[in-house]
């Protein structure tokens, strides 16, 4: 078994049992304490579990936990790199896109730069910097800059939104619960996404998998308001499952 194999399923029992052993899990996989013991630091370095004296428990957010974007940006790189570069591959030149904030939609701006014919809203102003000397056209919608996520949100923001008319919205998401729905820390930043997928044509969830299965304060929409997710192969396969009865097309990558 590749040690990438190994670690879904460490991840997968995790979020069914509730708790990981090292002994139990070095029987089960038939491997010694110490391959394990790597698994585990390697799975918790991610931000994917917490590392315990002798084994592992479910990664706990708070749902009032506001992580800012230096700290996110150091989470889960290549996942997010491999996210956005699937989502790059949606987008057609001549295209009206909706961004939100965070470091998997700021990767999907990178990609974004080398269209010639391309419209980006966002409410994100270190996207807009991104783009700044770039063929993108890019449009900020207005309001008061929350200084933790570079984002700008409330009324003004809002109104913008309800203004125009998107082809796609890559939405960016703390927490999924399938069964409950998408959530972000932040009231306002929760209206803000709303209003754009109130003006897209097809919302497209992009977030790594340690994102399933955790809450955060503020329900953004359900699961059945989603048309689409990209994510990577360690999602859990229950979640996986839920979202496919939901009739949400999944992407792994």
């Amino acid at each position: 078994m590749l040690s990438e194999e190994r670690r879904r399923e460490i991840l997968e029992l995790l979020h069914s049992d509730g708790r990981v052993l090292v002994k139990d899990l070095a029987k089960r996989f038939r491997t010694s304490l110490i391959t394990i013991r790597k698994d585990l630091e390697s799975l918790h370095h991610d931000g994917q579990l917490d590392r315990t004296h002798g084994g592992a428990l479910p990664l706990k957010i708070g749902a009032l936990k506001d992580r800012t974007l230096g700290e996110k940006e150091r989470m889960h790189r290549p996942e997010k790199m491999r996210i956005a570069a699937a989502a790059a591959q949606m987008i057609r030149q001549g295209q009206v896109i909706i961004l939100d904030s965070g470091t998997t939609t700021m990767a999907i701006a990178r990609a974004c730069r080398a269209f010639k014919s391309l419209t980006i809203i966002t409410n994100a102003t270190n996207i807009a910097a991104e783009l700044a000397d770039s063929p993108v056209e890019v449009i900020l919608t207005g309001g008061v800059l929350r200084k933790n996520s570079f984002s700008v949100v409330g009324p003004l923001a809002e109104e913008t939104l309800r203004k125009v008319n998107a082809d796609l919205l890559f939405l960016a998401v703390d927490g999924f619960d399938v069964r409950y729905g998408l959530t972000t820390p932040n009231l306002l930043e929760a209206r803000v996404n709303r209003a754009m997928a109130e003006s897209a044509r097809r919302t497209v969830v992009v977030c790594d998998s340690s994102k399933f299965g955790q809450r955060s304060l503020s329900l953004i929409m359900p699961t059945s308001a989603v048309h689409e997710t990209i994510t990577d192969k360690n999602i859990p396969r229950n979640d996986w499952k839920a979202l496919k009865d939901a009739d949400v097309e999944v992407r792994l990558v």
